[in-house]
């Protein structure tokens, strides 16, 4: 069993290499898909998506309760291939609909810290399957500060998760212009 952290910017190459490791491992492959179609060019993102996506892959749609599902899909003879942790944390963020200030304090949903908590159980008790995992997530913190509190709130959030995510697993692999750096692990 391996977890993997699969991080980078926008357009890196992350989720490209994430599905090559997961084509590699000659494993039935569960492709749990984070996005939620909230407009159409985020429509147009996930179509996309899927048509990359090969047929025999079974995916999974889950925007909240990732978590429960990784339990749920966790077998041997499995990978795992979660796209994308920031997707997720953006879904948790603003699921209680609420508007946040643009200075001053933000004070995320309960939600938020119960799933974030829970996902980081499972990464930990899945340790104990034969099944593989992939997680791909962005890599937010490298550019300025951004304006506003929720923007910065959730690169904020985005950087504490990644940190959690790659103690936990047994390989970490930032990707830019396309090409994997393990900075923990070996390459498969």
């Amino acid at each position: 069993m391996t977890r993997t952290l699969v991080f980078g910017g926008a357009r890196s190459g992350k989720s490209a290499h994430a599905e090559k490791l997961a084509r590699e491992s000659g494993k039935e492959i569960v492709y749990i898909a984070t996005a939620q179609a909230g407009d159409g060019e985020m429509a147009t993102r996930i179509a996309h998506h899927r048509v990359q996506r090969p047929a025999e892959w079974a995916t999974l749609e889950e925007a909240l309760r990732l978590g429960d599902a990784i339990l749920r899909e966790a077998r041997p003879g499995r990978l795992l291939l979660v796209d994308c942790l920031t997707l997720w944390l953006t879904n948790l963020m603003f699921s209680s609909g609420e508007t946040y200030p643009d200075v001053g304090d933000i004070a995320l949903p309960e939600l938020f810290h119960s799933e974030r908590a829970h996902l980081l159980y499972a990464l930990a008790e899945i340790g104990d399957t034969a099944c593989d995992l992939v997680l791909v997530s962005n890599e937010v913190g490298m550019g300025i500060v951004p304006y506003g509190a929720i923007s910065r709130c959730f690169t904020d959030e985005a950087g504490r998760l990644n940190q959690a995510v790659a103690a936990v697993c047994d390989r970490a692999v930032f990707v830019a212009a396309g090409l994997p750096l393990y900075l923990k692990g070996a390459p498969c």
